[in-house]
């Protein structure tokens, strides 16, 4: 076994018999959208940018002298004691990877990347709050820092607007805003509330958020649902805390939101709205889509509204799902009619993601695909969705 953690990542069983590759010296390499990047924020960008009367809740770190610890605190979370990692290596190289947009355009041509979008980093937490107005002003901020940073390349560096749907007025209210500045698509929390499973909550599926819906479509604007969003994803501690809260804290709540929109008549109503979920895998997605189909089928008499059609063709219609590396998935995309409808990533510059190694990571995952549906899934399926130019060759 390899002393380098990280040699696994550029093992490969190679391309023969592809036509095309996604490596970065092929000439006639694959169009590649990486459909989930993360920015890499000034750590006093809410500090400096928020109105006076939130600047004193904005996350922070704090050092408790009796632990001799030091710990991030977020309104919405239990405070969490960071560890003093050193990182090495690659490891070393993802973590302080993507501060200027200069750096991320040579960081993705080293990868094969044509074009990306960009998510919070730090930001992940401006809905870790049961403030939505709170929420919304960190929002905004966010969204005129990441217009001043990216909007000049927003051809290749595209940042998805960030709004506080718990905050209806300013969702509404900054999806004009975001849309008249040329953002791309806007990225929403998987829950508006923030905190635990509450039926009296608002939520998606709910007629009251049919203004926001309206306001969506007529802007023509994708939303997108990230992982760890709505709900407080470190929910557990202690032994395999960091499996557990990635895997079932973060990862699966993410179903949520697709449920609402597929089963609620909401897609009916709105027929233009496209929604993708981000980061959460697409292995899922097959069971989901089924699972749906057969309560509505089975539980008939409880049902309301009565669709037009199956939920799961609601998805497959107006719905996506980005992924890193899903094999499972990537099984299951053709038998269950669902290249059109997924959307690779590599999570640049996570150490979940696949980056600088993407190549040899799709060639592990997607062997088995014809030419046309690599390229769907590499590059024109979110390159439809979020409208990039794709050239001829794409």
């Amino acid at each position: 076994m390899s002393s380098d953690p990280n040699a696994w990542r550029s093992e490969t069983p190679g391309t023969e018999g592809w036509a095309r590759t996604a490596r970065p010296g092929d000439p006639a390499k694959y169009f590649m959208v990486s459909a989930d990047c993360h920015a890499n924020e000034p750590a006093d960008l809410w500090a400096e940018r928020i109105a006076p009367e939130y600047r004193e809740r904005v996350p922070t770190f704090a050092f408790n002298a009796k632990t001799n610890a030091k710990y991030q605190v977020t309104e919405g979370f239990r405070p969490i004691r960071l560890r003093n990692i050193k990182f090495e290596g690659e490891d070393k190289e993802r973590n302080g990877s993507g501060a200027t947009p200069e750096e991320r355009i040579a960081d993705h041509a080293r990868d094969g990347v044509d074009a990306e979008i960009i998510f919070p980093n730090k930001g992940l937490t401006m809905w870790a709050t049961p403030d939505p107005i709170f929420s919304q002003a960190m929002c905004r901020a966010w969204n005129d820092w990441a217009w001043e940073t990216f909007g000049p390349h927003n051809d290749r560096l595209a940042p998805l607007a960030c709004l506080a749907t718990g905050d209806l007025e300013g969702a509404i209210e900054e999806t004009k805003r975001s849309a008249k500045r040329g953002f791309r698509g806007l990225t929403i929390p998987c829950k508006p509330v923030w905190g635990g499973h509450d039926a009296a909550h608002a939520n998606y599926n709910l007629p009251e958020f049919d203004p926001f819906w309206e306001v969506v479509q007529d802007c023509d604007l994708p939303i997108t649902f990230h992982v760890s969003t709505g709900r407080d994803p470190r929910a557990s501690r202690g032994n395999g805390g960091a499996v557990i809260n990635y895997a079932v804290h973060s990862l699966s709540p993410t179903m949520e939101p697709v449920a609402n929109l597929c089963a609620s008549g909401v897609l009916e109503r709105f027929p233009g709205i496209k929604f993708a979920t981000i980061e959460a895998g697409i292995g899922w997605v097959p069971w989901a889509i089924q699972a749906m189909d057969e309560a509505y089928k089975k539980h008939h008499m409880f049902v309301r509204p009565k669709l037009k059609m199956l939920p799961s063709e609601y998805f497959k219609e107006h719905g996506f799902a980005s992924f890193q590396e899903d094999s499972a998935g990537l099984d299951l995309a053709r038998e269950h009619g669902l290249v059109d409808n997924f959307l690779w990533a590599n999570d640049y510059p996570h150490h979940e993601g696949t980056w600088p190694h993407s190549a040899a990571a799709i060639e592990r995952t997607m062997g088995h695909f014809r030419d046309d549906e690599r390229a769907k899934i590499l590059g024109l399926n979110a390159a439809k969705l979020f409208k990039f130019d794709v050239p001829d060759a794409g």
